[in-house]
């Protein structure tokens, strides 16, 4: 529990948290009042179509979790860390585990927030009934929060902000969609990409005939998607780990 404190105020002493709360707040919620007030009457009958923006939000989480490590590397603090935790474990999973906590609350406030004020704006029944419309909503924050501890091990790995926060926006937002054009094998690889996967768990199928993003062409089922995407996160977790380990802060 030492750990965790020490990481929570180290987390929210900085500036950087709060922007980027603050601007995934602004990025999810602004989408949804975008797409609600645009779309026509009688169109908008799926509600994950308020969670349009969370994807972008998702990307300002992933800098906010890489910033939480490669801001102690640019600055040396990293090195007391480590003198005060020799293991170096301990403390890199406490960092984890905050970052991910505030990812989560981050992402339910957003998603809820996003569908609250498409319910507000339409006129269509928006009511959540079923166990997959929870999943659309709810599942935002539990996709933040893995999606949170791949920044961190990307932060860990690469150690410098720059890099490791361009590596995860261009991963995020293009590479696993320009994979598809690969030819023959495209469409393949990018059925066990995990950002796609994580789309499954959020999504399962789609809704025929609804306008948004398109469908994964995962062919898990939701829970084995959310399965997947955790599984990634905690392997590239370990990986950074043992490379923390080994070599010098």
């Amino acid at each position: 529990m030492t750990l965790l404190a020490v990481e929570r105020i180290k987390l929210f002493t900085t500036r950087s948290p709060w922007w980027c709360a603050l601007v995934t707040l602004a990025v999810v919620i602004g989408f949804s009042a975008i797409i609600s007030s645009a779309a026509p009457d009688g169109e908008f009958t799926d509600v994950g179509l308020s969670q349009f923006g969370s994807k972008f939000g998702m990307a300002v989480i992933m800098v906010l979790a890489a910033l939480s490590v490669t801001t102690e590397y640019r600055f040396g603090t990293i090195r007391t860390t480590f003198q005060a935790v020799p293991n170096r474990t301990p403390a890199l999973l406490a960092k984890t585990g905050v970052v991910a906590i505030l990812s989560l609350v981050i992402g339910e406030i957003a998603a809820f927030g996003a569908w609250g004020l498409a319910s507000v704006m339409r006129s269509e029944d928006l009511a959540l009934n079923t166990a997959a419309e929870w999943t659309n909503i709810a599942g935002v924050g539990v996709v933040f929060a893995l999606a949170s501890v791949i920044a961190v091990a990307i932060g860990i790995l690469i150690r410098h902000s720059a890099g490791a926060i361009s590596l995860l926006l261009i991963y995020n937002l293009a590479v696993e969609d320009l994979i598809q054009l690969i030819p023959k094998v495209g469409a393949e690889i990018h059925k066990w990409m995990p950002f796609n996967v994580a789309d499954k768990f959020l999504r399962g199928a789609g809704t025929p005939g609804v306008d948004g993003p398109p469908p994964s062409s995962s062919t898990l089922s939701p829970a084995w998607a959310l399965a997947y995407f955790a599984g990634f996160a905690a392997v590239l977790l370990t990986i950074s780990l043992v490379v923390a380990k080994k070599r010098d802060a």
